[in-house]
């Protein structure tokens, strides 16, 4: 018999009451847990006890010192039910998570090995967030959007929250009488909203400490908060009592795809939303367009001037002027930018939420092909986003485009050290390939090439090329506002799609026809 097996164990807990019963909470209560059970037993009256098998019950977590247990009713139905529960006031926050931690080994004892939780949930021992991301990353993640003053600064873009604002409430027929979970739900502002437009309930699934100060917020909005309830954890670890009509969350990073939070968007989807139901965003799009910025060029190139000096206090430093060049090239640059510095117009590729795989987002190869409308130097790859919420009564818009109000993505330039030269009419060839990493972002391979114009075009070749590898965790924060360029006389400006028009070139086969659709 194996020493360690797991024996009995017993905890003091404030009061558990039964959902049953509202408003109905028990005197002090001994939880107890034997080998293939967990019991709570009234101090005062053993015979009144509540008993839950530990194999078909789960622990959620409502919040610092209160949980909820609930038991699986046994049906042969897909749809999962429960039989009962209870929800449990611990007497302080320690004990809570002392709790839980006997929970996850008692349970592990007890489920078979090899056999999977309920909807699909991992134990947090083998966590598919902890695999794929470093725990330094994670760490600074979660501490990062655990501060106010950041959430207050996404809270601030107008565009952003307008949007989602406009976005829910135009839509209420999505949201009244419907379970809804918030991912990645932050300040709750985005619960609070789904609840304004009617919602049944609204789970607001956060975890970072911003958990704590959206509990605060939520129940300071009474007429609402009976119908939201925020989870503390990570998508990919903590349960629901029930199943999602819609998903709505704000997983948007720079360049669409930077902290890597869609695809947490994408696992919630597959284990809380209902078949054929919602999202809000309901798809994405990344737009790249070539563009000629010689003013940022010549700023980016100056930093490593300082490694030229030959004479610093004796030292010399032009060794590691090369190496320092590259590296500042190796920042996408974050700004806003003028419109009229594309060269060509820009094409798209589409990321349908509804139905990407997660290893969709491990890694993109998208292909480049552009004609230029100017003879000039380009200087790099400019990219934006926008997003889509497909309701039932307005399709509505939010995009990141250059010369649309600023949002606080702003716009992100890919900046190559050695820039082509293009004649109107040119084709530009080139592919963009993203390959996700554990630090929540993405390492960026750009290529760009200018073909043969002119008489003998058709005989093909390249004329020049050039590569850049980039690191969009570490991009040159420039934040400056839209400059006017003098254009020469004989420069068009680019007419930038507005969403409104749509009419932008996918390379996706899959969700062009979604582009066909209008605000």
């Amino acid at each position: 018999m194996d020493s360690n097996k797991l024996r009995e164990q017993d905890f003091l807990l404030a009061s558990i009451s039964q959902l049953s019963i509202s408003g109905s909470a028990s005197p002090p209560v001994v939880a107890r847990f034997r080998p293939d059970s967990l019991l709570f037993a009234y101090e005062s009256d053993s015979d009144d006890a509540v008993q839950f098998d530990l194999s078909n019950c789960q622990l959620y977590k409502l919040g610092p010192a209160q949980s909820l247990c609930m038991s699986e009713a046994s049906n042969t139905s897909e749809e999962k039910s429960y039989s009962r529960g209870i929800t449990i006031e611990f007497r302080n926050e320690e004990e809570s998570r002392a709790f839980h931690c006997a929970f996850e080994k008692w349970k592990k004892e007890v489920v078979i090995e090899g056999s999977c939780l309920p909807n699909e949930m991992a134990s947090s021992s083998a966590s598919k967030f902890d695999d794929k991301i470093e725990e330094s990353s994670a760490k600074m993640y979660f501490h990062y959007y655990g501060q106010l003053l950041h959430q207050q600064n996404m809270m601030q873009d107008y565009v952003r929250t307008g949007s989602y604002y406009a976005a829910v409430l135009e839509n209420r027929t999505d949201f009244t009488n419907r379970v809804v979970v918030d991912v990645g739900a932050g300040s709750g502002i985005l619960s609070l909203f789904a609840a304004q437009a009617g919602a049944k309930h609204v789970y607001a699934v956060e975890a970072s400490d911003m958990a704590d100060y959206a509990r605060k917020l939520i129940s300071g909005n009474p007429s609402l908060s009976e119908r939201i309830t925020v989870i503390k954890g990570k998508v990919e670890e903590v349960e629901l009592p029930e199943k999602a009509d819609i998903l709505i969350s704000e997983p948007m990073g720079t360049l669409l795809i930077n902290e890597r939070m869609l695809e947490s968007y994408i696992i919630a989807r597959d284990r809380f939303l209902v078949p054929k139901g919602k999202m809000f965003p309901t798809i994405g799009r990344i737009h790249m367009a070539p563009f000629s910025d010689e003013y940022l060029y010549i700023e980016i190139a100056n930093k490593a001037l300082f490694w030229q000096q030959q004479n610093y206090y004796g030292v010399n430093l032009t060794p590691l002027h090369g190496t320092a060049f590259q590296g500042y090239f190796s920042q996408p640059v974050v700004d806003a930018f003028d419109p009229r510095l594309l060269v060509a117009p820009a094409i798209s590729h589409v990321i349908d939420f509804t139905s990407a795989k997660e290893e969709d987002l491990y890694e993109f190869d998208i292909p480049l092909k552009f004609v230029s409308s100017t003879g000039t130097r380009v200087h790099g790859l400019a990219c934006w986003f926008d997003v889509l919420f497909g309701g039932s009564t307005v399709q509505r818009w939010l995009t990141t485009a250059p010369g649309a109000p600023v949002t606080h993505w702003y716009q992100l330039r890919c900046v190559l050290a050695q820039p082509i030269y293009v004649m109107p009419g040119q084709e530009i060839m080139g592919r963009l390939h993203m390959v996700a990493h554990k630090a929540q972002s993405y390492t960026l391979n750009l290529t760009l090439s200018a073909k043969m114009w002119g008489p003998g075009a058709e005989q093909g070749g390249i004329l020049q090329t050039s590569y850049g590898k980039l690191d969009l965790k570490e991009p040159y924060y420039r934040m400056s506002q839209p400059q006017a360029y003098p254009m020469s006389q004989d420069q068009q400006p680019i007419q930038l799609l507005q969403t409104q028009d749509l009419q932008i070139e996918s390379h996706d086969e899959e969700g062009s026809d979604l582009l066909q659709q209008s605000v």
